[in-house]
């Protein structure tokens, strides 16, 4: 008896032994799990506040300079007063602009989409036959120059192939270079006008990129609105308000909506949810479109025409941008060397080593492939070179490893 009541003792202290130890697991499984969480809190704000919403800022500031410099431009065309110097500016914050925009694209997941505000300033071709259309009535140039009610009109009535980035792009650029003061004041001679006899003048042509600036000025104030809220600037505020455009999601400003995950009104319900958005939703996204849209449409001859700035002849640009909002969103700051202590590539760095290593590297390889297409024929004049094939392959090689991060996101708890 004293056998078996000794064989029953070491069994229950065995027991009591593994139950201690799976316990002292359990601990520490459930304080690693609330570090990361914790961390993603720390990490999406940081994101919020020193990627989004500067960036955001950034380009609305410039939009408006945009418009205020063609709407000037407009005025000196008529008094015989516009200079080279003046389109050249005006060239430069369209490039300033753009390149904002680009840099935003790795959180088009926001208002861009919710509000349809991407494909209203961001479609490409330009419609050039509807544009030379638009542009011999003079009853449409007519209300196009007319302050706000033409800026309205332009949002209204002249469709997305008109309107955005690409039609103000068409007016002021020409074959990769800024558009010349003698080019502007000559008729216009683009195929698409002379097929119809159009006769446009460049006070036409200024009339449409001032309209349609104002509106991409706009819907950039939108944007800065939607995410921001009261913190954005008042003026903008004002501005949305008077064109009536909608700002929130549910009760809450897009920000304030992630920063406030897990509380009522917010339409995150975990941590963990915004983090594989930032991954997915925004970084894999503009990845993928990147090489399998913007690049591999014309790369692989499915749709020849599907150029992006093929008047300023920088769509290499606009993709490397791309790439860098990507970075951006992973690092935490805008254009820095390093990641943020609080941001989604520290996190990385610090719970699966590898894994980060491997997003850095494809990263890397990404812009070093865009850097080296920027340094040799434009897209639209080559889209089938052997620098395009090499970065459509980086870039889709980045987004396998942002793929992986997702995963990797989708398993916190």
């Amino acid at each position: 008896m004293r056998k078996y009541l000794l064989m029953a003792a070491c069994v229950m202290t065995g027991a009591l032994t593994f139950t201690s130890c799976s316990d002292d697991d359990d601990d520490k499984d459930e304080k690693k799990a609330s570090a990361e969480v914790e961390a993603i809190e720390k990490l999406s704000k940081q994101y919020v506040e020193n990627v989004v919403y500067p960036t955001y800022t950034n380009l609305a500031n410039q939009t408006e300079k945009l418009y205020e410099q063609l709407d000037k431009a407009k005025g000196a065309y008529r008094k015989g007063s516009l200079t080279q110097k003046d389109i050249d500016d005006i060239c430069q914050t369209f490039l300033s602009a753009r390149a904002y925009w680009e840099a935003s694209e790795a959180f088009l997941y926001g208002p861009a989409t919710t509000f349809g505000i991407d494909p209203h300033i961001d479609t490409w071709p330009l419609d050039l036959d509807a544009l030379a259309v638009a542009l011999k009535n003079a009853d449409q140039v007519a209300m196009l120059d007319n302050g706000d009610d033409g800026i309205a009109y332009a949002s209204a009535k002249l469709g997305q192939e008109l309107l955005g980035f690409h039609g103000i792009e068409f007016i002021i650029f020409r074959n990769g270079n800024n558009r010349t003061l003698a080019s502007l004041q000559a008729n216009e001679n683009d195929n698409a006008f002379t097929a119809i006899n159009a006769n446009v003048t460049g006070e036409q042509e200024l009339i449409y990129a001032t309209a349609v600036a104002g509106d991409l000025r706009d819907k950039c104030f939108q944007l800065e609105v939607a995410w921001r809220g009261d913190s954005a600037a008042k003026s903008h505020r004002d501005r949305v308000e008077e064109c009536e455009y909608e700002t929130q999601i549910g009760s809450l400003y897009f920000g304030d909506n992630m920063l406030n995950a897990t509380h009522a009104g917010s339409t995150y319900s975990t941590w963990q949810e915004v983090l594989v958005t930032i991954f997915d939703s925004g970084c894999s996204n503009i990845a993928n479109e990147v090489a399998n849209t913007k690049m591999g449409l014309a790369y692989t001859g499915e749709d020849p025409n599907y150029i992006e700035s093929p008047y300023s002849k920088k769509s290499f640009r606009d993709f490397y941008d791309n790439i860098l909002s990507i970075k951006n969103s992973l690092y935490g700051n805008i254009d820095s060397a390093s990641p943020a202590s609080a941001s989604a590539m520290s996190l990385l760095k610090a719970s699966n080593a590898k894994l980060a290593g491997s997003l850095e590297a494809a990263l890397q390889a990404a812009q070093a492939a865009l850097q080296a297409c920027q340094q040799g024929t434009a897209f639209v004049d080559d889209p089938k070179s052997a620098k395009v094939k090499a970065a459509i392959d980086a870039i889709n090689e980045l987004d396998e490893q942002l793929a992986a991060c997702t995963n990797w996101a989708s398993a916190i708890k």
